[in-house]
């Protein structure tokens, strides 16, 4: 299992190397940042739900920590924005934290509207604060500069990003196989069963949960600063439905998976982009279209498939 997920990664690093080298411009580009951008904090989504079987419907609410954080704190504070970011991420993790035992000991459709609440809140405090936030208009967001060097031009924060998602993916397989991973698929098949054999449900499910969000936080900062510019849409709920879709598409329980359904949807808005209007009806339709036909995803049922066949 390992070696086929070392041999992919191997694979999409090639890919990674070559892209800039094939794509005719600066826009298509800056699709391929964007996907590696959504690729990571699918991934991040699709550990709690993939692995751990934690429906989140307000995932988006952690992007939008994340943002806002590199937004406000240099802007307001003065702060320099690697700081910012890591600001961010820390309490981005302390309200997960806080928040993950009273909302995992609910399951199926409490739990997913649980979720969808925090992410409500937080969408609605970023829209209200406007004297920090600039409220519904969005407020820029400040270069980035890491040692002293500055990112400006998109070649640059590509190869920032194509590194953070190879590392992303490395530490996903290695986590997903070691004993915290084994536990989370364990507690994903039956909770009962893993605190029988001993594993401590609540606290591998508030671990995973604070991981998650940490890692939205973390590349919602980059995408903020890599944009240039932040709105209340990057934490609202259609934000939030488009991760979990992404998700389901691209293959639960999947690390490459969370990839294709990145790529893949990440590129579908561009091609609607003359029906506007129309992004949700088609995302709703894919999300159940996978769900009748695909219900493991894309890169379980193909791989399943090769598999069956060879």
């Amino acid at each position: 299992m390992r070696k086929n997920a070392y041999i992919g990664l191997a694979v999409l690093v090639v890919i990674l190397a070559v892209m800039p080298f094939i794509v005719p411009n600066s826009y298509y580009l800056d699709i391929v940042i964007r996907m590696c951008i959504n690729a990571v904090i699918v991934l991040s989504l699709n550990l709690l739900v993939g692995y751990a079987g934690q429906i989140s419907l307000g995932h988006a609410g952690f992007v939008g920590m994340g943002a806002y954080a590199s937004a406000v704190l240099p802007t307001h504070l003065g702060w320099h924005p690697l700081p910012a970011l890591l600001a961010g991420a820390a309490c981005t993790g302390l309200l997960a934290l806080i928040v993950a035992r009273p909302i995992l000991k609910l399951r199926g459709h409490y739990l997913a509207m649980a979720t969808l609440g925090l992410g409500i809140i937080i969408n609605i405090v970023i829209r209200n604060e406007a004297a920090w936030t600039g409220g519904p208009d969005g407020m820029p967001v400040p270069s980035m500069a890491l040692f002293g060097f500055e990112l400006v031009r998109d070649i640059q924060w590509y190869w920032v990003i194509a590194v953070i998602l190879v590392l992303s993916i490395l530490g996903a397989i290695n986590l997903i196989d070691s004993p915290f991973g084994r536990a989370l698929r364990g507690l994903h098949g039956s909770e009962v069963a893993s605190q029988v054999v001993g594993v401590d449900v609540p606290r591998y499910k508030a671990a995973v949960f604070v991981l998650s969000a940490v890692m939205a936080s973390v590349m919602g900062s980059i995408m903020a600063h890599y944009i240039g510019f932040v709105s209340p849409d990057v934490s609202n709920f259609f934000h939030s439905i488009e991760l979990i879709t992404m998700v389901v598409v691209g293959g639960m329980a999947s690390v490459f998976g969370s990839v294709l359904g990145a790529v893949l949807l990440t590129a579908l808005p561009q091609m609607l982009a003359t029906f506007e209007g129309w992004e949700t009806v088609v995302f709703g339709a894919i999300l159940m279209l996978c769900m009748i036909f695909l219900p493991r995803g894309l890169v379980p049922t193909l791989a399943a498939r090769f598999t069956k066949g060879g």
